[in-house]
């Protein structure tokens, strides 16, 4: 989210030239703020499919690295700055690693457990 909000505020172009249409900052803030407040509340009511929701979006950011690499190397057209390609890698490990995490914290203490 704090990615988010920097990229709005440093370079809102780059959204505009990865959505490949005109978007405004504040139609796309405002959906994925309305998309973060529903996961919450799910997490805060421990809504089981909330749960596996965000797993599973959490482990496909392991395709995000891949991608970013195949950009960098060429093979796919790059749509965005080097900077925000190298970004979106790490943004996926990160997410890799807690999805990781959050499947740990399911075998030891099952959906929503403490782990």
């Amino acid at each position: 989210m704090v990615a988010l909000i920097a990229i709005l505020l440093w370079a809102p172009s780059v959204y505009g030239q990865v959505a490949q249409r005109p978007l405004t900052e504040g139609s796309f803030l405002v959906a994925i703020l309305a998309l973060i407040a529903i996961l919450a509340a799910g997490v805060v009511r421990r809504w089981r499919w909330t749960f596996w929701l965000i797993v599973v979006a959490f482990l496909a950011g392991a395709l995000r690295v891949p991608a970013s690499v195949l950009e960098l190397a060429g093979v796919l057209q790059r749509t965005a700055p080097t900077w925000y390609v190298i970004l979106q890698a790490v943004i996926g490990a990160v997410q890799l690693a807690i999805g990781i995490a959050l499947l740990k914290g399911y075998r030891n203490a099952g959906v929503w457990g403490a782990f």
